[in-house]
């Protein structure tokens, strides 16, 4: 094959953008992948993702890489412009003597995406044809006809340290001799323990100031979960369909007898039997719940034979903790099917991509490579940024949040994202038993084992909370009967929890009123020194940028001294959240020429805040317009330094500000993240009752950064 470089000249310059190339087959480029995407949307406004050549999908399907990245970042980009050949389309040209025109085309369609995006990462080829020795030398050359630097990732799985350091030593002099930049070097699926030895061996090898990541083998990631086993074997579910997602760490075949099979039990064993033998059936059955032997991942019944009815009845009187399988063939070659499938990860399983990206966030210098990839810095706050900067700042210190709605489907979906995400430790108060088979029965899946789940008569705390609650609140007339009928309702009950110690915030309101949300927490949790006004922040996320909205939803109707504590708080939740405070005091005219109760009501609460808050960049009386829209804004207000650019807005009552946030988050299609309250000792939040899954998970997680001090 003969593929044309084109020279660079004197006027070619870098293109923003990375190319991540593997080296062999299986090395696990997709951690690498899904992890700088994620890095990427939190450092740059727009990033792309482009496949120059994919791998041929079955008929009806679409390329899994690119469904998953754009569908999971919900990025901007047409399918179809997301790649420029598959595989065959790349074979027929070459045949046809036409090489140089899988270039162009490449070319083509990435300079189309670089004109819409400030970054994009390219993913190379996946090896799939092992033994293709060509496959290299394509990703040298796309990555050098397109002017962008790579990231080399290459497989530890059965390698010695010195033949990873060999093999990706020889394919960044491959790389470098085509003049393409190498920014670093993954060693990816590392045994665990071998870091330290690979290093040392790196370090001899290499000193050049390239960044080497090693990245050790995750198991979660390398085993198939059942789910992709039944898909690759067409196999018929039986019993545990909740189940699918167990990985199969093992797997074994169960044809010798019961006494002899048990010993071969591993963690997570996946068990290969003919599906009429009953013995090893049951006989896995009672070992998966006896404390002597490992957990079952699931049983694969081979044969297409199903157990007979009196095994089939007892077996839906146990309580399963995996799936249980039909498949139409044979044990052995079932066996080497399964021995074949390698994991790979798809958009709907939810677990791996958290996984990855975690992991690649745990091992990686984020912000050092990221210095290394980005040649401009971004203006602004893009709602991407802000998202993806209020996932990292909670990671960075785990709290504990209690739901107290904890049946509602919305905060079951969201508890099952959360989890994934492995951002906070989550406590949801209700009947366990309801919980539970609301969340089987709605395919949510969430790890109960590591879900606290509290019914408040019921919990060990409940006689502490009441004798405490009564304690604090005698004084009000309240009595032992009032305190443990207090005691007994969920909002109270988690909002003590907050008080004593054993959850750090509170996310409620998704069925409850505000008013019985905030209730409890105004009458023991109180408010900081020096705040006398509880108010609440939205944080909408709109196309370009992110602004703080106060107050729209607490405070009906503040006088100026309530205005201005408000519009100083909602500065202060600003800066703390990364967005720097231009305060605009909203109001139905701009700078003096208004007159009137209300906008004097403003004028007055503007004065309050540049005295007790010089250093504050802030204008009121002024319009909406004037405050967001540079033009107007220099039209009616020239002098000023917040009029077209105000960050936070600060607006005259309840009324106002409440019909304002839902106006542009419903036609600007604008995410609208809170209410988040101000003022409390500790964090307690609301939420809307027509509040979506994203709300719920938004919340928490701001409930989870307050939680850290802010």
């Amino acid at each position: 094959m003969h593929w044309r470089i084109f020279a660079p000249t004197k006027f070619m310059y870098m293109s923003k953008a990375v190319y991540i190339a593997t080296i062999e087959p299986h090395s696990g480029k997709s951690i690498v992948v899904l992890g700088m995407m994620r890095m990427l949307l939190g450092k740059i406004a727009k990033v792309g993702y482009f496949r120059p050549i994919i791998d041929d999908p079955k008929e009806g399907e679409v390329d899994n890489h690119i469904n998953t990245v754009i569908s999971h970042f919900e990025l901007d980009i047409n399918f179809k412009n997301a790649y420029a050949f598959t595989r065959s389309e790349v074979l027929q040209k070459y045949n046809e003597g036409r090489p140089g025109e899988i270039i162009d085309e490449i070319i083509r369609k990435y300079k189309r995406l670089e004109e819409k995006f400030d970054f994009i990462l390219v993913e190379g080829t996946d090896f799939s044809d092992e033994g293709n020795i060509i496959e290299f030398d394509i990703n040298v050359i796309i990555a050098k006809n397109l002017g962008i630097p790579a990231v080399l990732v290459a497989s530890g799985i059965d390698k010695k340290n010195t033949e990873i350091v060999g093999n990706l030593k020889l394919a960044f002099d491959t790389f470098s001799s085509k003049d393409v930049e190498v920014l670093a070097m993954v060693a990816n699926k590392v045994t665990p323990g071998c870091e330290e030895k690979l290093e040392a061996h790196f370090q001899k090898s290499f000193n050049n100031g390239v960044d080497r990541i090693i990245i050790p083998r995750i198991n979660s990631l390398i085993n198939p979960t059942i789910k992709e086993i039944v898909t690759e074997l067409d196999g018929t579910v039986l019993f545990g369909k909740e189940y699918l997602n167990n990985q199969a760490g093992n797997f074994g075949v169960g044809a010798m007898q019961l006494r002899n099979y048990l010993t071969h039990l591993k963690d997570n064993s996946l068990v290969v039997t003919p599906g009429d033998r009953a013995d090893i059936i049951l006989g896995v059955l009672q070992a998966n719940i006896s404390d002597n032997y490992p957990k079952i991942s699931g049983i694969i019944l081979t044969g297409g034979i199903i157990p007979e009815q009196p095994i089939l009845k007892l077996i839906e009187g146990v309580s399963l903790s995996f799936p249980i399988v039909s498949v139409p063939s044979g044990t052995f070659s079932i066996a080497n099917q399964i021995g074949a499938i390698k994991s790979r990860i798809y958009l709907d399983n939810l677990q791996k991509i958290n996984t990855s990206i975690s992991t690649f966030e745990k091992y990686v210098n984020e912000d050092h490579l990221a210095d290394k990839l980005i040649t401009f810095k971004s203006e602004g706050l893009t709602p991407r940024m802000f998202q993806y900067n209020l996932l990292r700042r909670a990671l960075q210190h785990k709290k504990h949040i209690v739901l107290p709605e904890g049946s509602d489907e919305r905060i079951l979906r969201a508890t099952s994202r959360l989890q994934a995400s492995n951002v906070v430790d989550i406590t949801l108060i209700g009947n366990e038993k309801k919980i539970r088979s609301k969340a089987i029965k709605l395919d949510i899946p969430i790890d109960f084992d590591n879900v606290n789940i509290v019914f408040p008569t019921e919990s060990p705390y409940y006689d502490d909370y009441v004798n405490t609650f009564y304690e604090l609140r005698k004084h009000k007339n309240v009595n032992m009967d009032m305190a443990k009928d207090m005691m007994a309702d969920v909002s109270y009950f988690g909002t003590m929890m907050i008080y004593k110690g054993h959850a750090d915030g509170m996310v409620s309101g998704a069925v409850h009123t505000t008013q019985h949300t905030i209730r409890p927490a105004l009458q023991f949790i109180k408010t900081k020194p020096d705040v006398n006004v509880v108010s609440s922040v939205f944080f909408m996320c709109l196309e370009d940028r992110v602004s703080v909205f106060g107050d729209c939803a607490i405070n009906p109707n503040p006088n100026a001294e309530q205005l201005a504590e408000i519009a100083i708080s909602s500065s202060e939740s600003a800066a703390a959240f990364g967005i720097e405070p231009k305060v605009a005091m909203l109001s139905y005219s701009s700078g003096s020429s208004g007159k009137g109760e209300d906008v004097e009501i403003v004028r007055a609460a503007t004065a309050i805040v540049k005295e007790k808050r010089p250093d504050l960049k802030i204008e009121g009386p002024i319009q909406y317009d004037a405050a967001v829209d540079m033009k107007v804004g220099q039209s009616k207000l020239p002098d000023s330094e917040v009029a077209g650019q105000a960050s936070v807005l600060i607006f005259p009552d309840l009324n106002t500000g409440n019909n304002t946030y839902k106006a542009v988050q419903r036609e600007t299609g604008a995410l609208a993240i809170g209410p988040m309250l101000q003022g409390l000792n500790k964090p307690v939040n609301d939420l809307s009752r027509g509040c979506t899954v994203d709300d719920v998970y938004n919340t928490v997680i701001i409930t989870a950064i307050q939680a850290q001090g802010l």
